[in-house]
């Protein structure tokens, strides 16, 4: 079976700690461990997780380096992500989250996971980041909670 690529948020790491969200989010984690998925780690992702709680940044420390693979923010991304915001996708305030899908997107993501039902897992939001992808001759980005990938 082919390794998912995937792009996730701190929503996950921090779910782990959540118990709502915990079981999902860890048997996430888990999957990383065995080797199942590889999380791209892009510099942004990276600047969430410093700025996190200690309880966080150790769960992400925990995974495995070789889970890893790193993607850079680009001058296209940020672009891209600009696109996104111009089209109402997402609000000005929600920049952050644009740049992730963005990221995602450029770097041929599989997905991207998180729990923010409010800005990126929801269908309507998903064909907003498609439509654009498309209009601007990029392929299509999955997004999902960790509930929907595990």
């Amino acid at each position: 079976m082919k390794r998912l690529r995937i792009c996730f948020d701190t929503s996950v790491i921090g779910g782990c700690l959540d118990e709502e969200f915990a079981e999902p989010s860890r048997a996430l984690l888990e999957m990383v461990r065995r080797g199942q998925v590889t999380v791209l780690l892009s510099d942004l992702m990276a600047a969430e997780i410093r700025r996190a709680p200690e309880s966080v940044v150790a769960l992400f420390d925990s995974l495995p380096i070789e889970s890893l693979e790193q993607v850079v923010e680009t001058d296209e991304s940020r672009w891209l992500a600009g696109r996104y915001v111009e089209a109402g996708v997402l609000g000005p305030g929600s920049s952050a989250d644009a740049r992730h899908v963005a990221i995602a997107t450029l770097a041929h993501a599989d997905m991207v996971v998180s729990w923010n039902f409010a800005h990126l897992v929801h269908f309507e939001k998903m064909r907003g980041f498609n439509a654009v992808n498309l209009r601007e001759g990029y392929g299509p980005i999955e997004i999902h909670s960790p509930r929907e990938v595990i």
